[in-house]
């Protein structure tokens, strides 16, 4: 039997479950009924550009070569620019040009060229202000997931220079210390930082297994964090500092919301040293 392959399309927004996500499924099936959409996420914090980004980067990877497309998007309907990226895997990512895609394409091998979406001909016959991504993101994905146009169709070229890009988070390594912050809070209460295993080998050289750290966590007072590979090697409600699986560094609490129970947001300064 002649082995098929289905187009690819990962899907993530911040629209939540009242049906926003559904419509724009609805649309990219209705225009390619043989996709396999993967829903990454939709309940992305609202308007949390960097939390999108930092979803979205850490799945891609992961994800077959495909059409993939992100939707957080707090400047709907003014003069941002709805976007394509083609990335050196072979992915072709679409939303808007606010910062979301551009982690996402670093992590597949980086962008290689960029096109405005303005190529009313694939949009639906009927578009908004307020909803881009059932009116021209999702239909423009689905047609370029089966094949229906051209990358090059799609609109005018982009200087790759030109794309907003968010903020670089803060990460400086000592003798004896990291200065980083808080990039992301996932849902267990985790907190991913900047960083990772070699920042912490400059600063540290080689901890073993259980060594001791000393971490401030934006205001709140010094919590200390045995390093370990995983939650289960610290005792129930401990904190633990690790190497998560996106090779970023973090610290959680095992078997408890870290997050929560400090208030943790992205963004937070984190200042890591020995005791």
């Amino acid at each position: 039997m002649r082995e098929t392959h289905r187009p690819v399309i990962a899907f993530l927004t911040d629209f939540g479950l009242d049906g926003a996500a559904a419509t724009c499924r609805g649309v990219m099936l209705a225009i390619c009924p043989d996709a396999q959409v993967i829903d990454v996420s939709h309940t992305v914090r609202k308007f949390a550009i960097r939390d999108g980004a930092f979803i979205f980067r850490s799945a891609l990877p992961f994800m077959p070569v495909g059409v993939h497309l992100a939707v957080v998007d707090p400047g709907v309907g003014t003069a941002r620019r709805p976007l394509a990226i083609a990335t050196t895997r072979g992915d072709v990512l679409i939303g808007p040009d606010n910062g979301l895609l551009l982690p996402a394409a670093a992590a597949l091998g980086g962008a290689e060229s960029a096109r405005e979406l303005t190529n009313r001909e694939l949009w639906l016959p009927q578009t908004t202000a307020t909803f881009h991504g059932r009116d021209i993101f999702a239909p423009v994905a689905a047609r370029l997931a089966c094949g229906l146009t051209e990358f090059e169709a799609v609109g005018g070229a982009i200087d790759l220079d030109s794309l907003v890009a968010l903020p670089a988070p803060t990460i400086r390594t000592a003798d004896g210390r990291i200065n980083t912050e808080v990039t992301y809070v996932d849902s267990f209460g985790n907190l991913r930082l900047a960083g990772g295993a070699s920042e912490l080998a400059r600063a540290f050289g080689e901890l073993a297994d259980g060594a001791l750290c000393s971490l401030v966590i934006g205001q709140q007072p010094a919590l200390m964090a045995a390093f370990a590979a995983s939650f289960g090697h610290v005792e129930v409600g401990a904190a633990v500092l690790y190497i998560d699986s996106s090779g970023d560094l973090a610290v959680g609490m095992n078997q408890g919301d870290l997050g929560a129970s400090i208030g943790a947001s992205p963004g937070m300064q984190v200042l890591i040293e020995r005791p």
